[in-house]
């Protein structure tokens, strides 16, 4: 392994050079300097604090123990036996160094790879190699890393990360994979980037840009839940041992499902997924449904709730910049980017720092699961496919990899044959682009689809909306109270009659309370909150299948949702309840009909019913109803006969607000009405969910306050 802290290295300019290092480090001059290294920072920590010389020792010795591993483990020349000794050698050098340094926590930050060497210890770690017989290089002048200068006064370590680096700190790259450098030979002096992107124009035969796929495996998937042929088509892919994935399938197709399933199946732990803001929070739950046995933890901010030690952790491009320096240093064997048409533009920093990571990732493990999803692999051209391409490894900024080199070798044809971009797109699909579209696999997915998106709510906002809630809820416990209070009687527990009593007053706005917060206020500046992500999600949606509709309840909620969109470039129409018939139909016959309208923006009173929006096979509820009733004729506007497609929808839910409660309230209430309808007998009545949101709010309070 190269000396990641710019120490000079052995000389291996010529042959002669490098035989006789080598058999300068097989006859163990080197292990035996480590040892007595080792002992004499042990000596010095059980005399009291470390000395300095003892603590450049030290890490000196680190550094060299992990550059002894990696070369013991490459070098062919030594035998099986040779080998484990060697290896066994070390890891007892290592676990002297630990010790000594859990003596003195002072000392841990120094065994980790990431501390930068001390000019001491840089010193030491000549010193030791000379006194073995090997020759350095004076030490080079440093070369700025262009993503690590790159606004470093924002870099953060959190403190959990840093406990997880110190708990490995003698992380070795993987070399059981050998790295192959591409050796073209008919092809040697071609320029192959160009026409490798121009054959999905020039090379397109008619068939779908997809690599064929084995048989689905199921085996990895948690009991009680059941992958779609397709996914588990996917998931054999990773089986048979493919490891790189440009997954394309539309939206609606799971391929989060697929994602997280692959990496149980590759075993690519600890996993990191890079992803918009508003869809990481949906990563962590579905990770928690479909790997259930795996722990998730997710990157706010600057990382302070952050668990170190997690088997996956998501983080949202925004924050990127503040964490990429341990990221690319904390051992990660799969990495997704959700969303990867964000990255296009390889030359933004949103872009290098993923490639950075990426290339991190591969440099240490020799097959890393490495996934790009989008349904949109192309934006604007084919060069869109750059960066995508670069972040799986399968180009490096000027040349295709080995195994991709091979592959166009073995065509025997040139870029100057016309028959070369047919087989060239051919040879790229193989590397593990995977496409299929909501009407290849009808069949296999429900007619219907309602998919919660839960998200993370604006840091202001989000205070605001809770400090609502406690001011509802106080109000309700205050009157709770006041009710016991005023008993002969004591009351043993909650009185859950009471709760509800409490509830209906507020519903029925007989409290006599004239002000503060009530429960459709609430609900409604959660509306508002959330109207923004939902037109995002909309946009991304609108950019992968083409036309969504997306509906609000209220009007401030649908102005921002129009205003979000109109700065994302997109075009919309708004169906409102204050249009005269005229206005409302030019805004449904353009949504149909103009292929330049993206969304159409509708009111969820006034749009619900009466209209055909078909045309469009997604839709995003930005904002939840009351009614089961209400939500299911807004989406029976696209989802009614006629429609070839099978429709999703997008319900945007406010994490850790009374919006969950209110999305499972009117699942319950959905899951009543179609009992009712089959004819089956059930014990529970129709709910209120206004009433029913109340009561819960009112008996959590209660009881937390015990």
């Amino acid at each position: 392994m190269a000396d990641p802290q710019g120490a000079g290295t052995a000389t291996a300019d010529r042959p002669d050079s490098q035989r006789h290092q080598q058999q300068q480090r097989r006859e163990g001059g080197i292990i035996p300097r480590l040892a007595r290294a080792a002992r004499e920072v042990e000596g010095s920590v059980q005399r009291g604090a470390a000395s300095r010389s003892a603590r450049a020792k030290l890490q000196a010795a680190a550094m060299l123990v992990r550059e002894e591993r990696t070369r013991v483990k490459g070098d062919a020349g030594l035998g099986h036996e040779r080998r484990a000794e060697e290896l066994k050698r070390l890891d007892g050098i290592a676990l002297i160094l630990g010790k000594a340094a859990s003596r003195d926590p002072s000392l841990l930050p120094l065994l980790g790879e990431g501390a930068p060497p001390s000019a001491a210890a840089q010193e030491a770690r000549r010193t030791m190699l000379q006194a073995a017989g090997i020759e350095v290089e004076p030490e080079p002048q440093p070369v700025p890393d262009p993503v690590a200068t790159i606004e470093l006064e924002r870099q953060v370590v959190p403190s959990s990360v840093e406990a997880q680096q110190l708990a490995s700190p003698f992380l070795a790259p993987d070399l059981d994979v050998p790295r192959r450098a591409p050796k073209p030979d008919r092809l040697a002096g071609f320029d192959l980037l160009d026409p490798l992107f121009h054959s999905f124009e020039y090379g397109a035969d008619g068939t779908a840009a997809t690599m064929e796929l084995p048989e689905g495996v199921d085996r990895f998937t948690p009991r009680g839940l059941e992958l779609m042929r397709h996914q588990a088509q996917l998931v054999g892919a990773v089986s048979d041992g493919h490891r790189s994935f440009l997954l394309a399938d539309e939206p609606g197709l799971g391929k989060t499902a697929q994602a997280l399933i692959a990496a149980e199946a590759a075993g690519a732990f600890p996993l990191l997924v890079v992803s918009p803001s508003v869809v990481k929070m949906n990563w962590a739950r579905e990770a928690e449904r479909w790997i259930p046995g795996r722990s998730v933890s997710i990157v706010q901010g600057d990382g302070a709730r952050l668990d170190g030690f997690a088997d996956v952790i998501v983080i949202n491009y925004e924050v990127l910049d503040r964490h990429v320096g341990w990221l690319r240093r904390h051992g990660f064997q799969g990495l997704v980017v959700d969303e990867a048409h964000f990255i296009k533009n390889t030359t933004s920093k949103r872009s290098r720092h993923v490639l950075d990571i990426a290339a991190s990732i591969r440099a240490r493990h020799g097959r890393p699961l490495l996934m790009a999803l989008t349904g949109t692999p192309l934006i604007n051209d084919i060069e869109d496919f750059r960066a995508i391409w670069q972040l799986l490894g399968w180009i490096d900024g000027r040349q295709p990899n080995a195994e991709l080199t091979d592959a166009l070798e073995a065509t025997h044809l040139t870029p100057m044959d016309s028959a070369f971009y047919r087989a060239a797109r051919h040879a790229v699909v193989d590397m593990g682009i995977v496409r299929r579209r909501k009407v290849d696999v009808a069949s296999d997915i429900p007619a219907r689809t309602i998919a919660d998106l839960p998200v993370e709510l604006d840091a202001v906002a989000a205070r605001s909306i809770r400090e609502a809630e406690r001011e509802l809820a106080a109000r309700l416990v205050a009157r709770y109270d006041r009710a016991v209070a005023a008993r002969t009687e004591p009351t043993d527990g909650i009185d859950l009659a009471l709760v509800r009593r409490i509830a209906t007053s507020e519903v029925d706005g007989d409290d006599g309370a004239g002000s503060g917060e009530n429960v459709f206020r609430l609900v409604r500046q959660i509306g508002t909150a959330k109207a923004a992500l939902a037109a995002d999600y909309a946009a991304q949606l609108a950019r992968s299948v083409g036309k969504v509709v997306l509906f609000a309840k209220h009007v401030d909620a649908m102005d921002i949702a129009e205003r979000t969109l109109a700065e994302r470039g997109l075009k919309t129409v708004s169906i409102r309840g204050d249009q005269t018939p005229a206005v409302r139909q030019a805004a449904i016959d353009a949504f149909v009909n103009d292929p330049t309208v993206a969304v159409a923006v509708c009111s969820l009173t006034a749009a619900g019913i009466g209209i055909n929006l078909q045309v469009a096979s997604n839709m995003v509820l930005a904002e939840l109803s009351w009614t089961d009733a209400e939500q299911t004729q807004a989406i029976d506007r696209i989802h009614r006969i006629g429609q070839s497609m099978p429709v999703t929808v997008w319900r945007i839910v406010a994490a850790h607000t009374v919006d969950t409660r209110i999305a499972e309230l009117l699942d319950s209430k959905a899951g009543l009405a179609q009992a009712a309808l089959d004819g089956i007998e059930q014990d529970a009545t129709s709910v209120d969910m206004r009433l029913e949101t109340l009561v819960t709010l009112l008996e959590q309070t209660l009881r937390e306050r015990g």
